[in-house]
């Protein structure tokens, strides 16, 4: 049973309470046994009103009041890739976390590896939820003191969204509404979202700034541009602190060894290139399927921007620290600098050791040739730059965690209790 400020033991009011020593057939006892009922219901209902002023009791918690000098971080998402990296992250410079997963693609693994290494109450919760149910959403808003809110929940694979474009619409945009009209009801007023480069679609300039007119060409693209909107339209007429991270292409796993990419075995085929290398490199698939030669590139092959995750939680928690009310920040999150797929397959070959078969395909539906950052707004505004930019020594830090957590963190879990 994962720890949750609604999982508490019963009121001692509700247990069954016997007195030895009565006897309801005396008569002649009555007004003594009926003395001694009067006298335990006085004692017991005083018992009740203190410990109903207690916080064991009424169900207060530290996640349910706010702290001096604590900042608490609702995390969507938490227990994926990117949100968990975020919450250890996070948890490391002592704020308090309330992670909230409804367990679709994130592992219950990465959250049980952060409540093991950060096992103090009032220092993370997990709650099992899914955020298109609005009525659950405003009561964890209800019961939680939030400070601030880290949006990474969302289905996120471009050639899926291809495939399922109503899913992207619900679970991206549609969500994201359901979060904010939480947000406002309880006077949570700073937000920081998770949005990606997709929104700007397949620019005619290179590198992307933040001025770069965003056309999306997939469903996920368009689905994150359009939560973009509904936060940006809302934020005018409300003291909302907004700051609005477009990353780009996500790899690597925390230096340390803790967490890792775990995706679900039956996504690989839509997962990140890196995962996918991965598991060539194990043996999981017989090699690498690379789509798309004919683009104009250099090789053939797409370019893209990869970001290190221990970077991009660190541009996170420099916005959070940044954010203001009544301001806006939208920054792109990027190296600077454009790798192609052949590159990239070619650190992985060195990363892992391992002579990976490549099969050349087709072009997948939805992707577009070259995208790269400008990053020069966020290392001006936010004092960010990215640190881990070395492509081979972020797949070999991921591909130690890979070969010690063959399986992930075990298997999905089919439900919580």
């Amino acid at each position: 049973m994962l720890p949750s400020s609604r999982n508490r033991a019963q009121p001692r009011a509700s247990r069954s309470w016997t007195f030895p020593g009565m006897d309801y057939s005396d008569s002649r006892r009555k007004p003594q046994v009926i003395g001694k009922v009067i006298l335990a219901g006085i004692l017991i209902s005083l018992c009740v009103i203190m410990l109903k002023h207690s916080s064991d009791f009424s169900g207060t918690s530290p996640f349910s009041r706010r702290e001096p000098g604590v900042m608490h971080v609702l995390v969507t998402g938490g227990a994926g890739y990117i949100g968990s990296h975020a919450a250890l992250r996070l948890l490391k410079d002592s704020y308090r976390v309330t992670i909230v997963d409804n367990l679709s693609r994130g592992n219950l693994g990465a959250v049980k590896v952060l409540q093991g290494k950060f096992p103090q109450p009032g220092r993370l919760q997990f709650i099992y939820a899914d955020l298109g149910d609005a009525k659950a959403v405003n009561k964890i808003f209800a019961e939680n003191a939030f400070d601030a809110v880290m949006h990474f929940a969302a289905v996120a694979y471009v050639g899926e969204s291809t495939l399922e474009p109503l899913r992207y619409y619900h679970n991206i945009t549609s969500n994201t509404l359901v979060v904010l009209e939480a947000m406002a009801a309880h006077g949570v007023n700073t937000l920081i979202y998770s949005s990606t480069c997709a929104t700007y679609g397949e620019p005619e300039k290179m590198p992307i700034t933040e001025e770069t007119p965003q056309v999306p060409i997939n469903p996920y693209g368009k689905a994150k541009k359009m939560a973009e909107d509904i936060i940006l339209d809302f934020s005018t007429k409300s003291d909302m602190a907004v700051m609005i991270l477009r990353y780009f292409n996500v790899i690597g796993s925390d230096p340390e060894g803790a967490l890792g990419e775990a995706p679900r075995p039956e996504l690989r085929e839509h997962g990140r290139i890196s995962g996918a290398c991965f598991d060539a490199a194990l043996g999981v698939i017989p090699g690498l399927k690379v789509k798309g030669t004919d683009y104009h590139t250099a090789d053939g092959t797409c370019i893209r921007d990869y970001i290190d995750v221990t970077d991009l939680v660190d541009a996170h928690v420099k916005a959070l620290r940044k954010a203001k009310p009544k301001k806006v920040g939208i920054y792109n999150v990027g190296t600077g600098k454009g790798r192609s797929v052949k590159e990239f397959v070619e650190a992985c070959k060195k990363a892992t050791g391992v002579e990976i078969q490549v099969d050349y395909l087709s072009r997948r539906p939805g992707d577009y040739a070259e995208v790269y950052s400008n990053p020069s707004k966020i290392n001006r505004e936010l004092n960010w730059s990215a640190q881990y930019t070395d492509l081979q020594e972020s797949l070999r830090i991921a591909w130690r965690w890979q070969k010690s957590h063959r399986n992930g963190y075990g298997p999905p879990l089919a439900m919580v209790s």
